[in-house]
């Protein structure tokens, strides 16, 4: 498995996926604000999702700030991200790329991609296109047991599965 999050974590950088550098200064103004504001939600969602980021901006900008404040206070993976969900534009792999921002040592962006690379590696059964908070907790437990393993943050082992998947991957991606 480490071979795999080596390898796969260079071509990352070659896929259409959120850029971890983005995320970085993302969660850095984060964690010194407290909060996000709507634009920054919008924006990283856009980086995320741009077909479902235009549904950002229908959020109130104080709920945006109320939300991303309590994910703070929240414990719990599905809490958390069942909390970020209740904002307009917000599904779980969206949800999960604001996580990440905060805290890249404790979770991961996932999607359809990275779904399918814990599938074909056993860790999870069968494909799925649309997540929900208990599907992100499904992902990030064998996530998060591969970083233990391989010494990677689970940020890192999830963006090395979402690029093994994009190489691997033979037809479409729905």
């Amino acid at each position: 498995m480490d071979e795999l999050i080596d390898t796969y974590l260079d071509v990352y950088e070659q896929t259409q996926g959120v850029l971890p550098g983005r995320l970085e200064e993302l969660g850095a103004t984060y964690r010194e604000q407290g909060h996000l504001t709507r634009d920054q939600l919008y924006d990283l969602a856009y980086e995320n999702s741009t077909r479902s980021a235009y549904h950002v901006e229908s959020n109130p900008p104080d709920r945006c700030r109320e939300v991303t404040a309590n994910v703070r206070t929240v414990e719990g993976d599905f809490s958390q991200i069942q909390l970020l969900t209740g904002l307009s534009g917000f599904k779980a792999p969206t949800a999960s790329a604001v996580l990440t921002a905060l805290d890249p040592t404790r979770h991961a962006v996932v999607d359809t991609r990275v779904w399918a690379s814990l599938d074909r590696l056993d860790y999870l059964n069968g494909r799925k296109e649309s997540f929900d908070a208990a599907d992100y907790v499904a992902m990030i437990e064998p996530i998060r047991s591969i970083a233990v393993e391989s010494g990677y943050t689970p940020a890192e082992v999830g963006y090395a599965l979402f690029a093994y998947d994009e190489d691997v991957r033979e037809g479409t991606l729905h």
